[in-house]
Formats: C-alpha cells, structure tokens, sequence
C-alpha cells in the first residue's frame, strides 16, 4: 500500500478471500449486475471471443460466458476468489496483461474500491484489441443512504468514514472520455433491500465482500453507537416494520477505437446550414 491508496489493497483482499465461504447467501447484488451485463452483452453483434472476467466471487461468469461459447480468464483482488476462479490475482489499476490481449472485458461488483479508477479504465481500454468492449458495474453514487444516516446519527459530532466514497453516472461519463474509450455509455439502476434491522444489512455487506476497506478506517463502532444508529435506522421503517435501503449500481460501456467504428463528421463538413434545417417544411 502507497501513501497515496484511498483503500487499503490487503485488506481489501482478505475481505474478498473471507467472503467466499458463504457468499451464495449474499450474492444478490452481485447477481443483479452480472446479469444486466449479461443481458447487454447479448444486444452486442460481434462476437468477442476471448473474455476477461473481473471480479469472480463464483463461477457463474465464466459458465455463463463459456456457455455462449468465449474463452475466458478470471482476475480478482482476492487470493481465494482467484484461485476458485482458476484465474489472477490482481488489482485493477494493476491488470497483469499484454495490450491488445482481449475482445472483450467485463468488469463487476469491484470498481467501487479500486484505488486508481482512472488508471484501471485506462490498464481495461490497453488491453482490448482495437473494436474491443469493456462492460462494467458497480456500486455507485446513492448507495445505503439509511445506514449513512444511521451511522451519521449514532456518532453526533464525533461521526467517522465508514461508507466508501461513490462516483456518480456523471463522473463516470467523464472518466470513460477521459480513458480513450469511444462511444462512452454511464447509466445507473437502483435495488430497494427492506430490512428489518440495520445489523442484517452490515451482515450482507461483509458478506458480500462490501466492508469497509478505506486506508484511513476510523475505530470500530461502540456498542453504544451501534444501538444507537440501529434505533435511528429503525425509526425509519415502513408500517411493516422494516426500512428500504437502496442500492445504486453504475453501468459502463465503451470500445476501443478502430478504424471501422463510424466516425463524428469532420467541423465545417455539413452542407447544410443550421438555419436551413430549423425551417419548417415549406418555409421559406
């Protein structure tokens, strides 16, 4: 870890090597992004033979993708999920691999906690070849504002960091202009999670492989802190007794550029004018 990482890499790692043993009990969030990306995937005409999968907490992406006949490797920052995965350890920002290696590269539930965002768009765009897709999902700007709140409440004026700082669909747009991807898409979905307690939502964060893994971790919560942002937590449920939570998720697309890809008109080459076009059928 450098001076400069916003999150903890080793930490991180062990978080996602501990959350493998019973991570199928958790993996619903997990599940929603991988199969909207699957499902966008399917709108996609080429046919992207050689995948890498980042982020493979289970086997499903590779079945998934194996079963629409691509070849595919796995990368994960955690030991234990790579290894399950028959693939790479490896952070993001840090990708193992040759440029054009790839067609295509899927990245899910991992980008939120990366500590080079910037640069692993960049390391993701390298390694595709030219015509190449990069799809991607994570948590996003507007995740778990009751806990936020709760949390916020249950310290007063002695509140810490817990929650991850986010990127919003904006953000992300510009990120992936700035990576060299064209045709950049950023879009966003939200999952609504009702809980009965806020401790059963931290359980299916750990479980997830979604704790805290910020560098500069405040103390661990107090027993009074917690009761007391669990009360806040649960003053604000519904009349069934349980609080909808929300869940943002980001998706990112973009293609590395290739000679074949429909290019903007160069400036000053309409033969149009502005002026012309605006005017009503029959205008003069």
């Amino acid at each position: 870890m450098t001076n400069s990482d916003i999150f903890d890499r080793a930490l991180r790692a062990k978080r996602r090597d501990r959350m493998m043993a019973r991570f199928a009990e958790h993996d619903f969030f997990y599940r929603m992004m991988l199969d909207e990306l699957l499902d966008r995937l399917g709108d996609v005409q080429r046919e992207l033979k050689e995948v890498l999968v980042i982020g493979c907490p289970d086997g499903s992406a590779r079945a998934a993708l194996e079963a629409m006949g691509k070849s595919v490797v796995c990368v994960d920052p955690g030991f234990a999920a790579a290894r399950a995965g028959g693939g790479v350890q490896a952070d993001e920002d840090a990708l193992p691999f040759a440029d054009d290696s790839f067609d295509l590269v899927i990245a899910c539930g991992t980008l939120d906690s990366v500590n080079d965002l910037p640069g692993a768009l960049i390391l993701m765009r390298r390694i595709l070849r030219p015509d190449g897709l990069m799809l991607a999902a994570f948590a996003g700007g507007g995740s778990l504002p009751r806990l936020r709140a709760a949390l916020l409440a249950g310290e007063g004026d002695r509140a810490g960091q817990h929650i991850h700082p986010q990127v919003d669909v904006r953000s992300a747009g510009d990120l992936l202009a700035r990576a060299g991807f064209t045709m950049p898409v950023a879009d966003g979905d939200m999952l609504t999670v009702r809980y009965g307690d806020m401790l059963r939502l931290m359980h299916d964060l750990r479980g997830m492989g979604a704790g805290n893994v910020l560098a500069s971790r405040p103390p661990a919560l107090r027993r009074d802190t917690l009761i007391a942002a669990a009360g806040h937590f649960a003053a604000a449920a519904d009349g069934d007794d349980r609080t909808a939570e929300q869940m943002a998720v980001l998706y990112l697309s973009g293609w590395k550029a290739d000679p074949s890809q429909a290019q903007p008109a160069r400036r000053g080459s309409a033969t149009v004018s502005l002026a012309e076009a605006l005017k009503p059928p029959g205008g003069s």
